[in-house]
């Protein structure tokens, strides 16, 4: 029998400091676990589908399980601090190493750096050196909710797609690496690697749609990839951009004097001093770039006084700087750059936004969100709305704000105007919908609208932005119960009616009383009923909105009574009443119970336990908030 403590216990004890670095292996075996079940399926014979089911399942509920361990490290983590600020991934040194810890403190005449710690869920290791491009992972309390959403969702997917029978091999190896692409997302801490996993996405979810869906599927999925592929050339170009920022000053001094010494051996006339003030370091990395950028706002705003340097900062300084940097020098070389100028914040925070709206999706570019949900089969529905929609919120929080944070409290009225727009149009549009599938589809967009409004509610109180905050984060999470819950409904109504039209439904509740009372539970849940998981999003979203703008919040309050009505007229419509069409159909069967279970006692427990959840968010939130400031 495999035993995993024995070689967690060998890997720790070898002196190879990138081999005793656990974490780096737990979240690496957390991203690729689906593509090793996915490579599994492939040899699995044509004969025997039960096997590639069994296989997919327990490759999505041992993910699950990882997840859940990196839960309980995580709690042990914050055990380990004594303050709210645990894995602050903005304030932590940057170890953009190209070549040994060694050799870089030789170069710089400095000590050695402290060691990995293999149990801070941060890990960083060169992958492309030439370009500083590094194999960066990072898990705080607010990827942890969304990578156990992942887990949560793509396996109940693989239940809901049990029944499925047409070229299931491809089917299960596309839903899994599609698991490894926003798993992979969603845990990146380098620009570089974070877009190979986001367009990691694309192709399978392209051949999901396209391959599995319904009559206009092809439509829908050439739909989607062309606004996908929109928003990757805004995240692109602002990759780039912010790539071309010489970050010298705020990364350990050791690269800087071993770029020199590159420069003076390609060049033997150049001096120690002349290499060195040659030298220039490029980076992907986020934490870096998030340091940049704050010192950018700060300088911007006039307060460029509260710039201090690690290990010597005054005591109202941030140390953003590196130890050993002259501030003066390392102040006028910042001003001197494209990155500190008002024009290039704008456009970087413009184009980081493009990319991440289209696919929160953002009106005015959510239209391909109707077509892909009314096409694509139901499992992959689940996965769109439960989670891949909270690839674009997280890309806003993790990158957009913290990278831009000058542009972004520039912008924060406007990115404000669109978020309560979203709520609002999403809302009405779907109150038109006759479609139960497209219903749902804009009422996604409706609620990813609070993520929004709570990102935008950056005003001069602290405590109320991290109310606004918490709320989304919590939004994001209680949206995707809801939604891939409500979609799972729906299939269950399509395998038996073979519509989704609500005037041609009606009286499911008699033939089908513990599928109405599931459904009831989650329909209340997406109505923001207290008591349930999405009540407690909204609520402090719209708590701490108010403070930065009341006008922008009363749209959002006032609509949740639109939000109450065509959800109920929905259930109304299909559930209510006698209907001859329907009085034979078969209530849930057990496999279908289970999905509806799971669905059914988050939302209770998440909407009832709140304060089971923020523990382990508040201290990440709490964190970024700081690094804005």
């Amino acid at each position: 029998m495999f035993d995993f403590d024995a070689l967690i216990a060998q890997i720790k004890s070898t002196t190879n400091p990138a081999v005793r670095e656990v974490d780096m292996l737990l979240l690496s075996i957390q991203i690729f676990l689906p593509l090793i079940f996915a490579a599994l399926i492939l040899f699995v014979p044509s004969r025997k589908p039960g096997f590639m089911r069994w296989l997919a399942l327990v490759g999505t509920a041992a993910t699950l399980t990882l997840g859940a361990c990196r839960f309980v490290d995580y709690y042990s983590l914050l055990d380990s601090y004594s303050d709210r600020s645990v894995s602050n991934f903005y304030q932590t040194e940057s170890r953009l190493d190209v070549r040994s810890d060694k050799q870089m403190a030789d170069a710089a005449n400095l000590p050695l750096p402290k060691p990995y710690r293999s149990d801070d869920l941060l890990t960083r290791r060169p992958w492309i050196s030439t370009f500083n491009i590094d194999y960066a992972l990072g898990l705080d309390g607010i990827n942890l909710a969304l990578v156990l959403l992942t887990g949560v969702v793509m396996f109940t997917a693989v239940i809901a797609s049990w029944t499925m029978t047409e070229n299931l091999r491809g089917y299960f190896v596309l839903l899994l690496t599609l698991q490894t692409g926003i798993t992979g997302a969603f845990l990146a801490l380098d620009l570089f690697l974070f877009f190979v996993f986001y367009e990691v996405l694309l192709l399978p979810m392209f051949f999901l749609i396209g391959l599995w869906g319904g009559k206009r599927r092809s439509f829908a999925a050439m739909k989607f990839v062309i606004y996908t592929l929109i928003g990757s050339i805004g995240l692109l170009t602002a990759f780039i951009a912010l790539y071309s920022a010489d970050v010298r000053d705020f990364v350990p001094q050791g690269m800087v004097a071993a770029k020199a010494a590159d420069l003076r051996q390609n060049d033997p006339a150049l001096t120690v001093e002349a290499a060195k003030a040659k030298a220039e370091i490029h980076s992907f990395d986020v934490v870096t770039l998030a340091k940049v950028g704050r010192a950018v706002r700060l300088v911007l705003d006039g307060e460029e006084a509260r710039i201090g340097t690690v290990g010597s900062a005054g005591p109202e300084q941030i140390p953003l700087f590196a130890k050993g940097v002259n501030r003066d020098e390392a102040l006028a070389r910042l001003k001197a750059q494209s990155i500190c100028t008002k024009s290039f914040q704008y456009a970087i925070f413009a184009l980081l936004f493009l990319g991440f709206a289209v696919k929160l999706p953002l009106v005015p570019l959510h239209s391909w969100l109707p077509d892909a949900h009314v096409e694509a089969p139901t499992p992959v529905s689940m996965v769109l709305a439960g989670v891949l929609l909270k690839l674009g919120g997280y890309g806003l929080l993790r990158f957009a704000y913290p990278l831009c944070p000058w542009a972004a409290h520039e912008c924060n009225f406007a990115v404000g105007v669109l978020g309560s727009f979203a709520i609002v149009y999403g809302a009405f549009a779907a109150l038109g919908q006759s479609d139960f599938k497209k219903l749902l589809a804009y009422s996604s967009i409706s609620h990813m609208g609070y993520v929004v409004l709570g990102l935008a509610a950056w005003s001069g109180s602290r405590e109320q932005y991290e109310w606004a905050v918490n709320g989304a984060v919590f939004q994001m999470l209680s949206h995707g119960i809801t939604s891939a819950g409500l979609f799972f409904v729906v299939g269950m109504i399509y395998d038996r009616a073979h519509h989704r039209e609500l005037d041609l439904l009606g009286g499911l509740k008699e033939p089908m009383p513990v599928f109405t009372g599931a459904a009831v539970i989650l329909i209340f849940a997406s109505t923001a009923l207290p008591g349930l998981c999405g009540f407690v999003g909204e609520f402090l979203t719209m708590l701490g909105m108010w403070s930065y703008s009341p006008w922008l919040t009363l749209p959002a309050i006032l609509t949740t009574v639109v939000t109450a009505g065509y959800l109920l007229w929905a259930f109304q419509r299909a559930f209510l009443g006698v209907n001859p069409a329907t009085a034979a159909y078969p209530d849930a069967s057990v496999r279908e119970g289970v999905v509806l279970l799971i669905y059914c006692a988050l939302a209770i427990f998440l909407g009832v336990l709140p304060s089971m959840v923020f523990p382990w968010i508040d201290p990440a939130v709490y964190a970024w908030v700081e690094s804005l400031r």
